[in-house]
């Protein structure tokens, strides 16, 4: 019986959505991140439900970013959204035109998503 829980447990956990985000700096990324970058990405829960980007919903948990490229730290992933071109040239990643506090606010909400 109980090798049969443990495959169920594992689909429950990637299905699970993301949790709203509680301080007042993430709820301003998730609302950047919901204008900037939910055409492309999915978050689970959230009103983002992009396609052609990667599924966001669990980032935090992942050891890797752009396609194992880059260790997944808060400045990697700060420089991956900045200019993803300079890390992987002729990834689908635009640049984004993000402004310094939008940056600081989607990393914030970003690091809620584990």
């Amino acid at each position: 019986m109980l090798k049969y829980l443990v495959p169920f447990a594992m689909c429950l956990a990637a299905q699970s959505i993301a949790a709203p985000p509680a301080a007042q700096l993430e709820r301003a990324g998730y609302r950047v991140f919901i204008e900037r970058c939910g055409v492309c990405h999915a978050v689970r829960g959230t009103d983002a439900d992009g396609v052609l980007g990667p599924d966001l919903t669990h980032l935090m948990s992942r050891r890797y970013i752009g396609a194992g490229v880059l260790p997944n730290t808060v400045g990697n992933l700060g420089g991956w959204i900045a200019d993803a071109q300079t890390h992987k040239p002729g990834c689908f990643m635009p640049t984004m035109d993000l402004t310094g506090p939008e940056l600081q606010a989607v990393l914030a909400y970003l690091q809620t998503l584990r």
